[in-house]
């Protein structure tokens, strides 16, 4: 049973019981940083220097890109650098670090992970990010020493929707999944950790900074970590 105290029409918990709590899996683009970096990269930019790049229409590059993420969502190519690179025939990563003065915390991320340091909390990042995607933020934030454990799903090859990807990082970084809590703002690999048996689970209502925020139904979810923040007890 959840750790959670939550008010269903608000999707916003009271409460997490975090004397309950012994690990914390946390996402990372969309719940610990912006998704305002990569939407734009994707969207706009990767488009914009494709098309300078092979000499195409700005709109012709846009139409095929967006074509290609839509018929590989989900998948772990649509998450791997290096798929995109071949097959577009540009250096994907090159061109993210031309603009990753973009890559930013969300708010009280910083706070929150020294908090759950704090209380003795085992902290691990599972991410559906390439390698190099996770390298070149975790160089921009600063964040990577806060952790226990750094896992990309590329490790083993299975994206966070598929509930056998929890089975991959129990074998890394063993956990008690009934005292568990995940936050991810992806809310198909909520349910694919629902499904393995995670007990508690946390969506994100703003991935983007710069975007409206997505409904979220089925679990609970917050603006930031503020709401959540653990408190030594005295």
């Amino acid at each position: 049973m959840s750790v959670f105290e939550w008010h269903a029409i608000s999707n916003q918990p009271a409460a997490i019981d975090w004397c309950q709590i012994e690990t914390v899996l946390l996402d990372m683009d969309g719940t610990l940083l912006d998704l305002h970096f990569d939407n734009y990269f994707w969207q706009e930019y990767l488009p914009q220097r494709y098309a300078e790049i092979k000499s195409v229409a700005p709109e012709l590059a846009r139409q095929s890109i967006q074509q290609q993420t839509q018929s590989i969502r989900g998948t772990l190519d649509w998450y791997s650098t290096d798929y995109w690179s071949e097959t577009l025939g540009v250096d994907v990563v090159e061109l993210k670090h031309e603009v990753s003065h973009k890559v930013a915390t969300r708010p009280y991320c910083v706070d929150f992970l020294d908090a759950l340091r704090n209380a003795d909390k085992d902290v691990v990042m599972v991410t559906n990010a390439h390698h190099d995607s996770l390298n070149l933020k975790m160089e921009k934030t600063g964040i990577a020493h806060k952790f226990d454990r750094l896992i990309t799903v590329h490790e083993f090859d299975l994206p966070k929707e598929n509930p056998d990807c929890w089975l991959e990082v129990h074998s890394r970084h063993a956990f008690d999944s009934e005292k568990t809590l995940l936050i991810d703002d992806n809310l198909q690999a909520l349910q694919s950790a629902q499904s393995y048996g995670i007990a508690s689970l946390l969506a994100i209502f703003k991935p983007d900074s710069m975007a409206p925020a997505q409904e979220v139904t089925g679990f609970p979810a917050i603006h930031s970590f503020d709401e959540i923040m653990p408190v030594l007890e005295s």
